[in-house]
């Protein structure tokens, strides 16, 4: 696997709407799926979206260190899309703010069962490499809208908060 070195963007603030679900490394598969499945069939009802892409955001608790994930971590996992504003949300859905900040853009390459390699060597090898800091503000993947996670050649880009 060959991960190219991150582009380092400056974004303005993301306002999402999508659903959430609390868990944890060791049920990452079953409830990720689980979090999209739901997700999915109501995605076209929102209003204001800013393109058709799909995100994928994970929240960790403020305290946590990256030395200190195990596979028991319970972090926050949602399925969202990107809108103008607030205006008529679905009552299943729920709103989300990424602040504005920087943030190093690696892109995953492959089926999401390899996706932790992507994520090995980015916390493994480049971070601690790098002059940056891991930021506390909220990780993301973006799927554009052919994204299909059947596929082995399916990328994503992902966006890891930096300082």
């Amino acid at each position: 696997m060959k991960v190219i070195d991150p582009k380092i963007i400056f974004i303005s603030e993301k306002k999402l709407v999508g659903m959430r679900l609390k868990m944890s490394f060791e049920e990452i598969s079953t409830s990720t799926t689980k979090l999209w499945q739901n997700f999915m069939p109501n995605r076209n009802k929102i209003v204001h979206k800013v393109n058709s892409d799909l995100l994928s955001v994970q929240i960790y608790d403020s305290s946590l260190k990256f030395v200190d994930f195990t596979s028991k971590t319970v972090f926050e996992k949602w399925a969202v899309v990107e809108v103008k504003n607030f205006n008529q949300i679905l009552k299943e859905m729920e709103t989300l703010i990424i602040p504005k900040g920087k943030y190093a853009v690696f892109i995953h390459r492959g089926l999401p069962n390899t996706f932790h390699k992507t994520t090995s060597y980015i916390f493994g090898e480049w971070l601690p490499n790098s002059i940056y800091e891991l930021d506390n503000r909220p990780h993301f993947e973006i799927m554009e809208v052919d994204y299909n996670p059947k596929d082995s050649n399916a990328e994503e880009t992902v966006w890891i908060p930096i300082t």
